[in-house]
């Protein structure tokens, strides 16, 4: 059917990808929400078009604080998800300005985008207003990965997807400072 996400077997996982600048903070924040809250019909992963090539200690460490998934977290390059063998993905999600307006590499999949721009939060000034910063935006996307997961994948077309995807970006926005 036209529009529709690709043929996938039954009870195959959904694979999401987080884009973020350097894949420091949001995008690793995103990854670990969503391995926390998709269960096993989602397999969450995170990349940077320019990789600081370290996850954020305190990124880490509010991650370990609240139990949310931390074991394989790493600051990796988009370039990855786009060589011959990677998995095939069925969305792409940028959580950064930045990321949104760069030219991105074409994805194994033919996957829906959606973008879900939300601020640094490590470019705060202070290491408690960074800690606030990240509680903010993990909230929000708490919010928004909730809502995706809640979708049907299974019964809506990409156009669809696409649509709802990009919706859900615009609900639960904390008070996050930018």
């Amino acid at each position: 059917m036209a529009g529709s996400t690709p043929a996938k077997s039954p009870g195959a996982p959904y694979h999401v990808l987080f884009l973020c600048t350097g894949n420091s903070a949001r995008s690793i924040l995103a990854e670990s929400i969503l391995r926390h809250k998709g269960g096993d019909r989602f397999v969450a992963h995170s990349a940077g078009s320019r990789p600081a090539g370290r996850v954020h200690p305190s990124v880490l460490a509010w991650l370990r604080e609240r139990g949310l998934p931390v074991d394989g977290l790493r600051s990796k390059g988009w370039d990855e998800f786009a060589r011959p063998g990677a998995p095939a993905l069925d969305l792409v999600i940028t959580v950064c300005d930045n990321a949104a307006g760069e030219p991105c590499p074409l994805w194994p999949g033919q996957p829906a985008t959606a973008h879900w721009g939300l601020p640094d939060p490590v470019s705060a000034p202070s290491a408690a207003e960074i800690d606030a910063r990240i509680s903010d935006v993990a909230q929000t996307l708490g919010v928004r990965i909730g809502l995706l997961v809640s979708l049907p994948f299974d019964k809506i077309g990409r156009l669809s997807l696409q649509a709802r995807v990009q919706e859900a970006g615009h609900q639960g926005v904390a008070n996050i400072q930018g």
